[in-house]
């Protein structure tokens, strides 16, 4: 499935797996390594990052490439004290309403 998948997204932009693998810098095979190897989760996180999925899309464990895409999440207010969030902290808080709201779709999933 993985295979699959990281195929038909360089298809839908044009590319193919060679040029995709050395735009993340793997080996021009790499790609083809996946149809009996696993990758190391830095090399699944990073081919998500360029496709602009989720893992779990990549892994097949959902159709939804971006899990938030139908989020019914609209607005997410936090309390801070009057203090300035920082670019670094905003990513952080992303990466927490990226991480809730695939929590939130994996348990829809199994049905809890």
């Amino acid at each position: 499935m993985l295979f699959e998948r990281v195929k038909k997204l360089a298809e839908e932009r044009g590319e193919n797996l060679k040029s995709v693998a050395q735009k993340l810098g793997f080996s021009e095979n790499a790609f083809y390594k996946w149809k009996t190897q696993s990758p190391k989760s830095e090399t699944l996180e990073k081919t998500a990052d360029y496709f602009n999925v989720s893992i779990d899309y990549l892994l097949g464990r959902t159709d939804q490439k971006d899990i938030l895409k139908n989020s019914d999440i609209q607005t997410i207010a936090a309390h801070h004290d009057g203090e300035e969030w920082s670019e670094e902290e905003l990513e952080e808080i992303e990466e927490f309403k990226r991480f809730v709201a695939m929590r939130r779709e994996a348990r829809k999933n199994k049905g809890v």
